[in-house]
C-alpha cells in the first residue's frame, strides 16, 4: 500500500511538473522598465522592426550577454545597466544614459551595426535610440529625446518608445546640469526590468 501511494504520488508530481513545463510564454510585445531615483521610464521595445538592436539591450539589461566592463577590463554577465547613472541631459533635446563609467566614454567593449526601419524615426518625444561615435559604433548607450529630432534619422538606431513616464524624462531633462551637461547631483538607473505583454 504504501509503496502504491510513492508510485502514485511521484506520477502526479511528474504530470504536474509536465503541465508547468507546458506552461505558454507571455506574448505581446517586450517593455523595458527603467526604475530611477527620479521616478520610473516604461518604455516599449520594437523587437519586430529593431530585433538586433533590442536584444542587445535586453541582454545587456539582464545580465545574459558577456561584456568587458571598462573599469576592470574583466568579462562579465551581470546587468551592464543598474547602477548606472543619466550622464549627459540637454533640455529641449534628450537625456543620455547607459555608460559604465558614466562620463560618456564607456561601453560594453564591442560595437555592432546601426539597424534602420522606415517606420521608426525620431518623430516625437519619447523615443528610444542607439547613442553612437559615428556608423556602426553601438554598444550600450541609449538616449531618450525630449522633442522630435528628426536631424538624427539614418544616423542613430531607434528600438522603443516611452509609454508612461514622459514626466519623468522631462524632470531629469531639466535637472540642474554642469557645463559638460552633467547633472549636478546623480540621476541613477537603479535597475531595468524587462517584461512581456504588460507592465
Amino acid at each position: 500500500m504504501f509503496k502504491k501511494l510513492l508510485f502514485v504520488t511521484a506520477l502526479l508530481i511528474s504530470v504536474s511538473n509536465g503541465f508547468a513545463a507546458e506552461a505558454p510564454e507571455k506574448k505581446g510585445p517586450p517593455y523595458a522598465t527603467l526604475k530611477t531615483n527620479m521616478g520610473e521610464i516604461v518604455i516599449q521595445l520594437f523587437d519586430d522592426k529593431a530585433p538586433k538592436t533590442v536584444a542587445n539591450f535586453v541582454d545587456l539589461a539582464t545580465g545574459t550577454k558577456e561584456w568587458t566592463d571598462p573599469k576592470t577590463r574583466e568579462k562579465v554577465k551581470r546587468p551592464l545597466y543598474n547602477g548606472t547613472i543619466f550622464h549627459r541631459v540637454i533640455p529641449g533635446f534628450m537625456i543620455q544614459g547607459g555608460d559604465p563609467l558614466g562620463n560618456g566614454t564607456g561601453g560594453p567593449g564591442y560595437r555592432f551595426e546601426d539597424e534602420f526601419h522606415p517606420d521608426l524615426k525620431h518623430s516625437k518625444p519619447g523615443i528610444l535610440s542607439m547613442a553612437n561615435a559615428g556608423p556602426n559604433t553601438n554598444g550600450s548607450q541609449f538616449f531618450i529625446t525630449q522633442k522630435a529630432t528628426p536631424w538624427l534619422d539614418g544616423k542613430h538606431s531607434v528600438f522603443g518608445e516611452v509609454v508612461k513616464g514622459q514626466n519623468v524624462v522631462d524632470a531629469i531633462v531639466n535637472a540642474p546640469r554642469d557645463l559638460r551637461d552633467r547633472p549636478m547631483k546623480d540621476v541613477v538607473i537603479q535597475e531595468v526590468v524587462i517584461s512581456r505583454g504588460s507592465f
